[in-house]
């Protein structure tokens, strides 16, 4: 019986921490969430409240077709231009109001193109400081049609 108390005991400590997690779960989640499984309702109006920053290809095209016919023969076609070039809708908007900065290809390119060993091997993948030589990527690369210039 000796044994049993000590079991009981633990129990009790494993019941208590269980109505304690309970009771703090409760308390700290919306009221709203597991209404759509593991999504809260109001999570999609938060988002809408935000300012729209992306300007959407559709705008980029209309202005700079010139270089969506680089980069339709080039195989960046499938990336974003806002991917690269950053949020642009007040560009689009106004295009004399803000000219957008062109990217440092030196940083931007090696977020996709710096090997690792998780990417498909046959992504193109480089030690940017092997590759290089110290040189900026657009010194050797057209950013839009990648392969050699």
């Amino acid at each position: 019986m000796k044994d049993a108390a000590h079991l009981l005991r633990l129990a009790g400590l494993f019941l208590g921490g269980f109505i304690i997690f309970v009771l703090v779960r409760q308390a700290l989640m919306p009221a709203e969430f597991g209404k759509y499984g593991h999504f809260r309702p109001g999570a999609l109006n938060d988002i809408r409240a935000h300012t729209v920053t992306f300007a959407g290809r559709a705008a980029c095209e209309m202005c700079h077709d010139d270089q969506l016919t680089v980069l339709k023969k080039g195989k960046h076609i499938g990336v974003s231009c806002e991917a690269c070039h950053g949020p642009q809708s007040i560009h689009a908007d106004d295009p004399g109001k803000t000219k957008p900065v062109l990217p440092d290809t030196g940083k931007l390119c090696a977020q996709c193109h710096e090997a690792n060993s998780a990417k498909p091997k046959k992504f193109p993948q480089v030690i940017t400081k092997d590759h290089s030589g110290g040189e900026v990527c657009k010194t050797c690369h057209t950013p839009h049609n990648p392969k050699i210039s």
